[in-house]
């Protein structure tokens, strides 16, 4: 299981807005920001500033992404071929 913000990149884009300008208007720290480009988890805390910056809930800027090892073995091989 992973953690996607894609959804929120796309949402940046959207409101004409760079991350520069969520991290500043959401007060989060350049660790929380690299911490989201590599899709790691942040606190529930910080995304509720960011929901609340972006007018919307979890759901708007955020997906679960469900892999299991038979499913990433099978990406690897379809990438490589």
């Amino acid at each position: 299981m992973g953690i996607s913000y894609k959804k929120l990149w796309h949402l940046l884009i959207d409101k004409n807005m760079t991350k520069s300008d969520l991290q500043r208007a959401a007060k989060l720290s350049w660790g929380t920001l690299a911490r989201m480009n590599r899709g790691e988890n942040i606190g529930t805390d910080t995304l509720l500033r960011i929901c609340q910056v972006m007018e919307c809930d979890f759901n708007g800027i955020l997906e679960v992404t469900i892999e299991n090892a038979e499913q990433k073995r099978e990406n690897n091989l379809e990438t490589a071929r």
